[in-house]
Order: C-alpha cells, then structure tokens, then sequence
C-alpha cells in the first residue's frame, strides 16, 4: 500500500470511507450469514488496523443488521452494497470487504474461516491456505 490512505466505497457512490494504514489481515468467511448476505459461496474481507477506518461519506446511508451472536453487518441503504462488519466487543478494528476498495488494496486473503459451513454447490479451492471449521483464532 502507498502512503496515501486506501479508499472505497458502494455501488451508488453514496457511501464512502478511506482506510489510513495497510491492512493487518485478509481472509475468506464462508459462513451461511456471509453466504446469504452476499450471494456467493464466500466473502473475501480484510481487517483495519485499530482507528485506521473512517467513514468520510453517506453516514445517513449505512444501515446495520446486528445478528445476536455475531458482528454487524453494514451496508448502503440506498444500493444494498455490503461493506463491512464491526464486532460490537473491538469497534475500533474494521472487517471491509475487498471488492468495496477503488483499487488494489495490497493485501491477498491468508486463510479461509468458517469452512465447517462451506456451500455445497462450490468447492473450496485447494489454494494452500490454512482452513478453520469455526473462526480463526486470533
């Protein structure tokens, strides 16, 4: 990552948010809430640095769904873009979506989490990666 802070955003434009350090991890979550939230087998996300994400626009835009036993999901109201998770324990770090960066954001995914709950109708790539049944450990 360069020094300028890595940006992002949803697909109607409403919501943006820059991220002022390189990011610390990346990973696929193949959990059923990730699948169903986004349409896919799996959501690749990467993890901020403790206050390194800030909004910059569309606060008004972003709404939350708060699963009781897990983080928030945030997304745009207006387009419906999942962007990005917070647990409600560590606000300070930020779970983004990688395909919400408006570019490269220098980090590929590390490991796969959540595979006791993979699709059925996808294979997980044999890729390498380390696999987790559950969460990953921290």
């Amino acid at each position: 990552m360069t020094d300028e802070p890595l940006s992002g955003g949803c697909n109607c434009g409403a919501v943006r948010f820059e991220v002022s350090e390189p990011l610390v991890s990346a990973g696929y979550c193949h959990c059923t809430r990730c699948q169903r939230r986004s349409g896919s087998a799996a959501s690749p996300q990467g993890n901020t640095a403790p206050h390194a994400f800030q909004l910059l626009a569309g606060r008004d835009q972003l709404a939350r769904w708060s699963p009781p036993d897990g983080s928030e999901k945030i997304f745009c109201r207006s387009c419906g873009s999942a962007l990005y998770s917070q647990n409600p324990a560590t606000r300070e770090v930020v779970s983004v979506r990688l395909g919400t960066f408006d570019r490269d954001p220098g980090i590929r995914p590390q490991y796969r989490q959540f595979v006791a709950y993979a699709a059925p109708w996808e294979q997980i790539p044999d890729d390498g990666l380390p696999r987790y049944d559950e969460r990953r450990p921290s």
